[in-house]
């Protein structure tokens, strides 16, 4: 129905864009043209070290310090052959300076980079980066493969994820995990793509790990067999398989009076 078929893959690219790639390609036998990568000052400079309530100062520092995780997603994207280029969402508050930071980091790694003003000026804030992944797709042509092969133990391709793509140095199993391991294993499953529930904080299984750690060590603490959907489950640190809402939801300040007008959304 239109020239260009757009999906999104949520959370970080750890997580998403490797499920989308590793999972939904493999089976769909999609080849993506390119892979837009979103990130925001506000993120850096929370991999930066800056508290939540301080995100809306400036502080270029913290840019340049949490700058190694935008580093990271790029290289992840790269592993799966899909040329990439990074969306900057733009706030109200970020400063000239600290755009031009990533602009300026972005053309170092080789990678183009656009503003993304959507949220502010609708449509004609996504035409520069509408027009350079035109582009992008136009001079590049992908190299996409999964990976790794389903064939590979369960363990084997639990690891691959997590040492290519996470930065870790060592995957620990509970004893659970590894008896449901064996047991997906003797029923002859063992050849289904991995589905990892991982925090979405961190590259690793601790959300208070930031920025782009290396060689620290993912614990598996359970697998599960998901046989309709064809996939394995492996269940990281502290985490729900179902997303849950924030302490204090948006919708405890939402309402609509008499005359339609809503309140509270923003």
């Amino acid at each position: 129905l239109g020239d260009y078929a757009i999906t999104e893959a949520g959370f970080g690219a750890d997580l998403g864009a490797e499920k989308f790639f590793d999972i939904k390609c493999r089976y769909g036998g999609l080849v993506p043209s390119a892979a837009v990568l979103v990130a925001s000052v506000r993120a850096l400079k929370y991999n930066g070290g800056v508290r939540r309530d301080q995100l809306a100062a400036e502080n270029p520092e913290a840019v340049v310090a949490g700058i190694s995780n935008l580093k990271k997603h790029v290289e992840n994207i790269r592993k799966f052959g899909v040329p990439v280029i990074v969306a900057i969402n733009r706030f109200p508050t970020d400063t000239p300076d600290e755009i031009e930071l990533i602009r300026k980091r972005c053309g170092e790694w080789g990678v183009d980079s656009a503003v993304a003003e959507v949220f502010e000026k609708g449509g004609e804030g996504g035409l520069e980066l509408a027009n350079k992944l035109c582009a992008l797709m136009d001079a590049e042509k992908p190299e996409f493969k999964p990976l790794y092969d389903t064939g590979l133990p369960v363990k084997e391709k639990i690891e691959l994820i997590c040492k290519e793509i996470y930065g870790a140095g060592k995957v620990e199993y509970r004893d659970r995990a590894l008896k449901e391991i064996k047991t997906i294993e003797e029923l002859g499953m063992g050849n289904l793509p991995i589905c990892m529930a991982k925090t979405q904080y961190s590259l690793s299984d601790d959300p208070t790990l930031l920025g782009a750690p290396s060689d620290f060590i993912i614990t598996v603490k359970e697998v599960r067999l998901s046989a309709g959907a064809g996939f394995i489950v492996a269940l990281t640190g502290d985490i729900m398989t179902m997303p849950g809402l924030p302490r204090d939801p948006a919708a405890n300040r939402m309402d609509i009076d008499g005359d339609g007008r809503i309140t509270g959304l923003f």
